[in-house]
């Protein structure tokens, strides 16, 4: 079977002898990967934190069909198309048992201990494996896992509709949170970042404002759209040391903050945007990956809802798509910002190098 095993920092493979998953427990369930994202915490354990174990088979953002069944699957079968939740908790620790499974002491996604999805085929437990609309094409149901993350954030928040919220860095999370906040019924969303290309892509998906903080800092241009007040809620989706820091300016007194992103180098606050979260009595959340009571969850239901109405749309997010035979090479170039990307999928189907599509049924996409 060819995959993308990871070996170690900066070494992920292309090999054509990795193992295909078979039926051992009876509610296991075989799928062939049709599309599968990079998350940006694959390209962080990519970059220096490594694989748990050498050579497991990485990705964990993923769609495809259903090809074998253990004998006590019910509720999917052989031909159907289907997203997976990629999560395993363990189902016994103090959270779990509150019904808390995002707090598991123990849970990891596929790609860690579990083969992953950077592969022709993977396999999951017939729980976490989700039934997908007709209308939901598999380059869509790949980003039903990051969809459920913000989707996750948001439902930690108390936001009703109505609210002002700004989106604090639009890689593809900042850029689904934007069509999450229209969802929730936001009055405003503002889009911050410093590049300009994703600020469009904001914009075309449902940001009422686009701010570029490379001009002005961000929590001067949100005064002044505000008239000085604020937003209700402000969401880092960046996972930077300088957004998570500045995010905290952004809100309105007693407003929210939520914390998607996962920043890899250590946060220094100055006492000016520390001095938000006390006076103006700030409420912050945590939030840390998708999963609720019962599991998988609702973020994973609604998401799945919400794609097949067409309101959390990847068309203008997938930048590129290209075969698993390229992997390593595209991993390298994203990594060394040789690749201009926002979205990027792997079709394992794909056996020859395409070089990245540049048209497809998305429409446009940036060349390499």
């Amino acid at each position: 079977m060819r995959a993308l095993n990871l070996y170690g920092e900066k070494d992920i493979r292309f090999e054509e002898n990795t193992p295909k998953p078979t039926i051992k427990n009876r509610e296991d369930v075989i799928i062939k990967v049709k599309s599968v994202g990079i998350c940006g915490s694959d390209l962080s354990r990519f970059i220096k934190l490594g694989p748990y174990i050498k050579g497991m088979t990485f990705g964990h953002e993923f769609a495809g069909e259903v090809v074998e069944v253990g004998e006590d699957v019910k509720q999917v079968k052989v031909g159907d198309r289907v997203a997976g939740c990629p999560a395993f908790v363990c189902k016994k620790c103090d959270s779990c048992l509150r019904g808390e499974p995002a707090r598991c002491e123990k849970l990891v996604v596929i790609g860690a201990f579990h083969p992953g999805a950077y592969a022709e085929y993977t396999k999951l437990p017939e729980s976490h494996v989700l039934k997908l609309p007709d209308n939901v094409d598999y380059d869509t149901a790949a980003m039903v896992e990051p969809s459920a993350v913000v989707a996750h954030g948001f439902y930690q928040t108390s936001i009703q509709a109505g609210a002002e919220i700004a989106i604090m860095g639009v890689g593809s999370i900042g850029l689904l949170a934007v069509q999450w906040a229209k969802i929730f019924g936001a009055k405003k969303i503002y889009a911050i970042d410093i590049d300009q290309k994703k600020l469009a892509i904001a914009k075309k998906l449902g940001a009422d404002v686009i701010i570029n903080s490379r001009e002005k800092p961000a929590y001067k241009q949100i005064m002044e759209h505000t008239h000085g007040r604020g937003v209700d809620l402000a969401v880092e989706s960046a996972g930077s040391p300088i957004t998570s820091e500045q995010v905290l300016a952004l809100p309105c007194k007693g407003g929210e903050v939520v914390f998607m992103g996962i920043p890899y180098a250590n946060i220094h606050i100055e006492r000016f945007y520390f001095e938000k979260i006390v006076r103006n009595e700030l409420t912050i959340y945590g939030s840390w990956n998708a999963v609720s009571s019962p599991f998988p969850g609702k973020e994973w239901s609604t998401t799945i809802h919400y794609m097949s109405k067409g309101l959390i749309r990847s068309d203008a997010m997938i930048s590129h798509t290209f075969s698993l035979a390229e992997g390593p090479d595209v991993f390298r170039k994203i990594v060394n910002n040789q690749i201009d990307s926002v979205k990027v999928l792997f079709h394992p189907e794909i056996i020859e190098k395409t070089g990245g599509l540049t048209e497809g049924s998305h429409g446009n996409r940036f060349c390499t």
